[in-house]
């Protein structure tokens, strides 16, 4: 099997004079040698493609993009690690213009933050479908069939407080004590327009600026389980709600946007090598919410290895041997 191209390979090579090269923490490393199962070659070779993979710089998509790295280096396809780029619009931008070939993406993100629309679409396939064709017409980005996971943002209370205050859902939070109505989130929440204005909105609530309580995306979770505020803002695949036994408030009214995860891939890239859509399918397939917050826990509670934990799943899951 081989290495990965240096970082002067293919990635580099189409990058624009002048341009800001992409600095990741994981930038051009070889990732760990697998063999494909017997199920998973019937898809075919690879042999011959050169295949940048990026990756935002958060945990779970770091060990979506280890996965996609294991399966297409396994499959024959010389690879470049590119994940871990700092920031949404960072990551999105490097793929638009060629840097990197393959990236998993969320459908929300791509509806509402790449292009633009104001309101989510309900339907997840719908959602899907709508974001496949408009990226493919506009910027020539190949959206693969999505996982069943839905990592959407949500509202999480401590066992105490279930047990306290009875509630289960957004909707039930009108059933606090106002002065209890109190919110631990991230800046970016407080303006984008799938965040918390929104949601207020949506649910008929209010929150005065002191009982707002602004950290860190990471940080939310620990001050939500210290009691910091009663409701924390969360990804509802991360880790950290199981390992704090954290329960997520049901969006009864389907406020929050679906995000459901896809490899997305550069036009060009799938039309030479269509076989990567039967190769990853399966992989696709199984990536549940239960199975991202379990692997999102080894990273952030842990404190394990990307790369270890999506070879470790694949390898139980049996595509890998």
């Amino acid at each position: 099997m081989r290495c990965p191209r240096s970082p002067g390979g293919r990635g580099a090579a189409r990058r624009d004079p002048g341009q800001r090269r992409l600095r990741t923490a994981d930038r051009g490393r070889c990732g760990p040698e697998a063999t494909l199962a017997a199920s998973s070659s019937e898809a075919g070779s690879l042999d011959g493609a050169e295949i940048a993979v990026g990756s935002k710089n958060f945990s779970e998509n770091i060990i979506l993009g280890k996965i996609a790295l294991i399966m297409l280096k396994a499959a024959g396809a010389e690879v470049t690690d590119l994940t871990n780029i700092p920031g949404s619009t960072a990551a999105r931008q490097a793929e638009v213009e060629g840097q990197i070939d393959a990236m998993w993406e969320y459908t929300g993100t791509g509806w509402i933050n790449y292009l633009g629309h104001d309101k989510p679409i309900p339907d997840e396939q719908e959602q899907y479908q709508e974001v496949r064709d408009e990226d493919l017409e506009k910027n020539d980005l190949v959206w693969l069939p999505p996982a069943p996971m839905n990592n959407t943002y949500g509202f999480a209370i401590t066992r105490e407080s279930v047990d306290k205050y009875g509630i289960k859902t957004l909707s039930d939070i009108k059933k606090l004590p106002k002065a209890e109505q109190t919110y631990c989130v991230e800046t970016e929440f407080t303006n984008r327009p799938d965040g918390l204005p929104g949601m207020l909105k949506t649910y008929g609530l209010s929150a005065s600026d002191d009982q707002l309580k602004i950290f860190q995306t990471g940080a939310i979770y620990d001050a939500t389980d210290r009691g910091e505020c009663v409701l924390g803002e969360v990804f509802t695949t991360d880790g950290r709600i199981l390992a704090l036994d954290l329960t997520v408030l049901e969006d009864d009214k389907e406020y929050f946007p679906k995000y459901n995860v896809s490899l997305v891939l550069r036009e060009e890239l799938y039309e030479e090598y269509p076989q990567i859509e039967d190769l990853m399918a399966p992989v696709t397939e199984k990536l549940t919410d239960e199975e991202l917050i379990a692997m999102n826990a080894q990273v952030d509670v842990d404190g394990k290895e990307p790369t270890d934990v999506a070879y470790d799943w694949l390898e139980e899951q049996g595509f890998i041997d």
